[in-house]
């Protein structure tokens, strides 16, 4: 059974999203956030410390978008994977991978400088800063938005998860009043749907199982 090693609403909710929609049995394991600061034991399966850490068989991985690309692709055909003969499958590479690299990451110096770093080194300008590139990297999706229900291929992907994520994110951080109107829209859309609502209940319902707290943790950096 595939095993995911997940924090509240972290990165590790996109792979968690993911087998929700595909209805693949998986064992969740709840940690604190960060935990390789509150969780030192977990350094022994991950050395790295972050989250997620997916283990299939012998196939263990760290990376959200990958992890989404890997569970599409290998059981496929599902509506989530596009394959490398559809029109759309760059569009699909692309946007699963802009989930996380463009409109993440600036999101996690949001997180570092407010919440995470010690009092003394929190930095509000780096974080207003960061937050400001994030929202002008996501308005980038407006005029697509604007004229399309979801990202590409015509129907919601894991490239949708991904980006669809992000947005989670802005809202835990409170970047959500940013969002264009077509965004927003989409994003209610993204939330609205049974494997979304599936997932954030499998967490909630896991972390009480494990006695771990239900607020959200953010991102893993």
């Amino acid at each position: 059974m595939i095993q995911l090693y997940h924090c509240m609403t972290a990165r590790s909710f996109r792979p968690l999203w993911t087998l929700e929609e595909l209805g693949l049995p998986y064992q969740l394991h709840m940690l604190p956030f960060p935990p390789r600061v509150l969780s030192r034991a977990y350094l022994e399966i991950n050395p790295l410390g972050t989250i997620p850490l997916m283990i299939d068989g012998d196939t263990r991985m760290t990376e959200s978008a990958a992890i989404c690309q890997y569970l599409a692709a290998r059981n496929a055909p599902n509506p989530l994977n596009v394959e490398v003969s559809d029109p759309a499958f760059g569009a699909y590479l692309n946007y699963l991978h802009f989930g996380e690299a463009t409109l993440t990451f600036p999101q996690t110096l949001v997180l570092r400088y407010t919440q995470l770093e010690p009092p003394e080194r929190r930095n509000p300008q780096v974080a207003q800063d960061y937050g400001k590139w994030f929202l002008a990297r996501l308005r980038t999706l407006e005029p697509l938005l604007s004229k399309q229900d979801t990202l590409c291929a015509g129907r919601f992907t894991a490239a949708d998860i991904s980006v669809a994520y992000a947005l989670v994110l802005a809202e835990t951080l409170n970047l959500h009043g940013g969002f264009t109107p077509a965004v927003a829209a989409y994003y209610a859309r993204m939330r609205a749907r049974d494997g979304f609502k599936r997932a954030m209940a499998a967490q909630e319902r896991a972390a009480v199982e494990q006695g771990l707290s239900t607020a959200a943790a953010g991102s893993a950096g």
